[in-house]
């Protein structure tokens, strides 16, 4: 059975990016935003670590050289400036929210550091920062009368009308219905490409679906070779999903460790050179992965930054107040995607890209930890101001 829907936007996908881009629009357009599961199983509820803002203006060019050195200096300047320019809007956004970032005594926010990072730049809340995002996100978009949400719909292509993006065409996971969403502007918020890998940090629903679609048309794609492998996932022979342990674990003194207990790496370098470390030291070693170590992390600082990672070791296994983890890399995150201008909008008219759909160039080759909720957020709320517009 096919069904015809009209809206004036149409969002595919509902994780952050998603999410702030509703919040964004006009509360006089007409929302649909689709998902191909339950809302629980968008990626931007995994985020763990936390999300970077500029702290003063005296950080502004250490933060700027950070995220190049990290990106190898492929990023794209002027993508780099709007997101650390717009950073501030965003936390005071999502403080108004209601997301409980941690404070100092004083009530000032709590930064913390990651790898690659010059000084400590990063708000969280505990070692679940994507899911406090989101769920908070989420809470305000399923307030709004003008959005509708279809869990369990898959989008399958988009409708071009004389060149342009007039819309999706979706299929229910649940029943014989196939919709024809008519719609003014489509927005892109997919996701990554983790599904397609054996072992990766992702929901296996992120298997790159609109990427598939926006070369199907001819939309401009660029560096679909930029991705990003996390050195630290729990290491496990299941197979499924691996679980994250996040980069400020590292950032708070956690060490990682060969099979003869010696340290072989700087652990703060950045991901990709961390990665390569590990690597290498397996192959020396013949092993199927290493091991990182909490005895530089105080016991205060596990229980409160890190409970989450903390209850899932123990489920596993593993008491990170008594011994060391195996860890292992893991595909993490996606770089490159459809190719996006600086208001998020692809090379076909009306249709935009935002979160790691997108690739608008701020990571370059290899994400800047805790980057990418920031990057996600401000370039939707571009996109939303552009459709807007």
């Amino acid at each position: 059975m096919i069904e015809n829907l009209d809206y004036d936007v149409v969002i595919v996908g509902v994780g952050v990016a998603g999410l702030y881009t509703a919040l964004n629009l006009p509360r006089n357009q007409k929302i649909l935003m689709i998902c191909k599961e339950d809302m629980s199983k968008c990626d931007s509820m995994l985020a763990q670590g936390g999300i970077c803002v500029l702290r003063d203006e005296e950080d502004y060019d250490d933060f700027f050289e950070d995220t190049l050195r990290a990106g190898h200096y492929e990023n794209r300047r002027e993508s780099v400036d709007i997101m650390i320019r717009s950073s501030r809007a965003v936390i005071d956004d999502l403080l108004a929210y209601g997301v409980r970032f941690a404070k100092e005594e004083d009530g000032s926010l709590k930064y913390t550091k990651e790898g690659a990072h010059s000084k400590p730049r990063i708000c969280f809340h505990k070692d679940i920062t994507g899911k406090e995002i989101t769920e908070n996100l989420q809470r305000q978009v399923k307030a709004l009368s003008n959005v509708t949400i279809m869990e369990y719909t898959k989008m399958t292509d988009i409708l071009v009308e004389n060149g342009e993006c007039a819309g999706i065409i979706a299929e229910s996971e649940r029943e014989a219905i196939t919709y024809c969403i008519h719609a003014q502007d489509t927005v892109l918020a997919t996701g990554g490409i983790g599904g397609l890998y054996k072992h990766s940090t992702n929901f296996a629903s992120l298997t790159g679906d609109a990427l598939e679609v926006a070369k199907k048309h001819g939309v401009e794609l660029e560096h679909l070779d930029y991705v990003q492998i996390h050195p630290t996932s729990l290491y496990s022979e299941e197979e499924g999903r691996r679980f994250l342990i996040s980069e400020s674990t590292r950032g708070e003194g956690a060490i990682l460790l060969n099979g003869k207990g010696e340290r072989f790496v700087d652990e703060l370098l950045p991901r990709d050179v961390v990665t390569e470390a590990i690597h290498k030291e397996m192959e020396k070693e013949g092993s199927s992965h290493v091991w990182l170590s909490f005895e530089k992390v105080p016991k205060e600082t596990i229980k409160k930054h890190f409970p989450n990672i903390y209850d899932t070791c123990l489920k596993a296994g593993y008491d990170i107040l008594k011994e060391a983890i195996p860890v292992v890399p893991a595909q993490h995150y996606f770089m490159g995607g459809i190719h996006v201008d600086s208001d998020s909008k692809t090379t076909m008219e009306h249709l935009y890209a935002v979160g790691e759909t997108s690739c608008n160039g701020v990571h370059g080759k290899n994400r800047l930890a805790s980057n990418s909720l920031l990057e996600s957020l401000v370039f939707a709320k571009r996109a939303a101001e552009k459709i807007a517009n």
